[in-house]
């Protein structure tokens, strides 16, 4: 009786003291919506590697000294959020982040992943190579990653993007369209899961290009805003982060448990079951280590690639000017920083 009492006394004066330092430790607020590499944050807050409830902390906020409040919303609220100030970091992918940096200073913390035939351009029978093409709209969400891939590709094939027609339409709406073999309907360019959704439930309709062809050109990405990144705790937080994402990446890399970490993926991202989650892992595929995503950051390749970017967002008027971008440790008066210095703490713990 007396052990129970000490024990009971024990776990008490534990929860207490937790209590006493998640209500000293400094909050910030991390927006993200379904996609593969970003549900990872909702499952790191079920596998309690963090407690994303404000007030609340898991072992990586106190291992780092900071509250991660997580806010769940659709792709647009987010990007809608970040750049209104309602939230302190999001996840935006690298096309998304360039006009909200415009008005509010930002820096690229952490790269999730990349999409390798995530976003794919879907045509019925009609349409059978890209003369075809030419000559029916494609919807997709327009001034997006949708519309990106769509003009790499054409560009890839020595096409004129000016020449084609891609007409402005919600992802979701657009598949369902073609689902339901709605008329006119004969090419979508979309990202998953309504791409996998599209393909499993018509058996007559075809990927005619994907993002496959520009791996490494469309990065989805965790962006903080600078002034938060300044304020006391702002660069533990970023810390934090990135070790809650490697974490959770632990758990898929271990193949004791990377079937239920899988699953609990698919149960964020569209209820979508583990065979399906094998194929979208494949295609949306994740910087799951630090020194994958320090490579990224500091190599050359996407230096390259946010050039492509910048004069895409510039062409279709995403943004008035092309923004000033910095690669390094974030310092300065550029737009939008990638620093690495984040993922390195996160590797050594400290």
């Amino acid at each position: 009786m007396q052990r129970l009492h000490t024990l009971w006394i024990g776990i008490l004066l534990t929860a207490m003291a937790s209590s006493a330092v998640a209500e000293s430790a400094p909050v910030f607020s991390l927006a993200w919506s379904e996609y593969p590499s970003w549900s990872a944050f909702g499952v790191a807050h079920e596998y309690r590697i963090i407690d994303g409830r404000r007030g609340k902390m898991g072992p990586v906020e106190t291992k780092w000294g900071v509250d991660i409040e997580l806010k769940e919303a659709d792709y647009d609220t987010c990007i809608v959020m970040y750049g209104a100030g309602q939230c302190d970091a999001a996840c935006l992918t690298n096309i998304d982040s360039l006009a909200p940096a415009l008005a509010r200073p930002s820096v690229a913390i952490l790269p999730t992943s990349t999409s390798d035939g995530a976003d794919a351009c879907i045509v019925t029978g009609s349409i059978g190579d890209f003369a075809a093409l030419k000559r029916q709209k494609a919807y997709g969400l327009a001034k997006t990653v949708s519309e990106y891939c769509f003009v790499r590709n054409l560009e890839l094939k020595g096409e004129d993007p000016s020449g084609y027609t891609f007409t402005n339409m919600d992802p979701g709406a657009a598949a369902l369209a073609m689902q339901q073999k709605q008329k006119g309907f004969d090419a979508i360019v979309v990202w998953n899961p309504f791409v996998l959704e599209t393909l499993n439930k018509r058996d007559d309709v075809r990927v005619l290009f994907d993002s496959s062809t520009i791996p490494g050109e469309i990065v989805d990405m965790v962006t903080m805003a600078r002034d938060s990144l300044k304020r006391p705790g702002g660069e533990n937080f970023a810390c934090a982060v990135a070790d809650a994402f490697y974490e959770l990446n632990k758990k898929l890399a271990d193949p004791a448990t990377a079937d239920d970490a899988l699953v609990a993926l698919g149960e964020k991202f569209s209820h979508l079951d583990l065979e399906s989650m094998k194929t979208v892992v494949k295609q949306t595929r994740f910087y799951s280590t630090p020194e994958q995503g320090m490579a990224l950051f500091q190599g050359q390749e996407l230096q390259d690639t946010m050039k492509k970017v910048v004069a895409f967002c510039v062409d279709k008027e995403i943004v008035e000017n092309a923004p000033v971008l910095s690669y390094g440790d974030g310092e300065g008066s550029a737009a939008l920083a990638f620093d690495s210095r984040f993922m390195q703490r996160a590797a050594a713990g400290k």
